[in-house]
């Protein structure tokens, strides 16, 4: 009986240390420097830049934001669980909309992936996630093209996004995209006409970082807000996403 004992405990502490052994070797998680985390030093300085304005443009005309990090290894991870652990520390998109996502790219591994957040699967699911990663991302890497490649796939992903994106190369907008964007300019321009006598008669005032128009039927303000908890201003800083969940969608690739 002793000796089934020791054996039971002997055993019980070998899983114990297995377990820990397995969880200590598990990479961290790099802190994110923005919408993008070069940490692979896969862009120059003007491309990281340029890339970083794009996105959080795009984050503060959308509320959707879309997150790159490269890295050098996974180091032994597989990058789909490695890429649910970046997306449930950094918590990209909106708190509620869920409408994050992240490209990774692992540079020695040749991995990459897209995680899209919950609220953005429906829009851009995992066949779409695949087909920017084969037909846009891939053929750019194998050419040694890293710069090209990750921004376009992130010009991509921001197309699917807003639910323009083509998945066959080549194929022109369809007749329903081209109708859609055309109703929606020629509200822009009655709302504008419907505002012209406030913009003409009204007093021009600054308010805070935006600016406000004032008439005989009141004003409005516009400017001055970001989204996400972050300046999205050209010269502002990043204190970071909108806490955004994610479930495990999007697709994974090489090169």
């Amino acid at each position: 009986m002793l000796n089934e004992r020791v054996r039971i405990g002997r055993v019980s502490f070998l899983l114990l240390w297995v377990l820990l052994t397995v969880t200590s070797v598990a990479r961290d998680i790099p802190d994110y420097q923005g919408f993008v985390s070069d940490y692979a030093n896969l862009l120059s300085g003007s491309e990281r830049t340029s890339l970083e304005m794009k996105l959080r443009e795009f984050n503060s005309s959308t509320s959707t934001q879309i997150a790159v990090l490269t890295i050098n290894s996974l180091e032994g991870e597989t990058i789909e669980d490695f890429a649910i652990r970046v997306a449930e520390k950094w918590k990209v998109g909106q708190k509620g909309l869920d409408n994050g996502a992240i490209l990774l790219i692992s540079k020695n591994d040749h991995r990459l992936r897209i995680e899209v957040g919950q609220g953005l699967e429906g829009i851009i699911p995992d066949i779409i996630a695949g087909r920017i990663i084969n037909n846009i991302i891939v053929p750019e890497f194998k050419a040694g093209n890293f710069s090209r490649g990750i921004d376009g796939g992130v010009e991509a992903m921001m197309s699917a996004a807003k639910q323009e994106y083509d998945a066959i190369p080549g194929k022109p907008p369809t007749a329903a995209g081209r109708s859609g964007r055309t109703v929606g300019n020629l509200i822009y321009l009655l709302i504008m006409a419907a505002f012209l006598p406030v913009f003409i008669f009204g007093g021009l005032s600054r308010r805070r970082r935006g600016l406000f128009w004032g008439g005989p039927f009141g004003g409005f303000f516009m400017g001055g807000g970001g989204f996400g908890g972050h300046s999205s201003g050209g010269g502002g800083g990043f204190s970071g996403f909108g806490g955004g969940s994610f479930g495990g969608g999007g697709a994974s690739g090489g090169w």
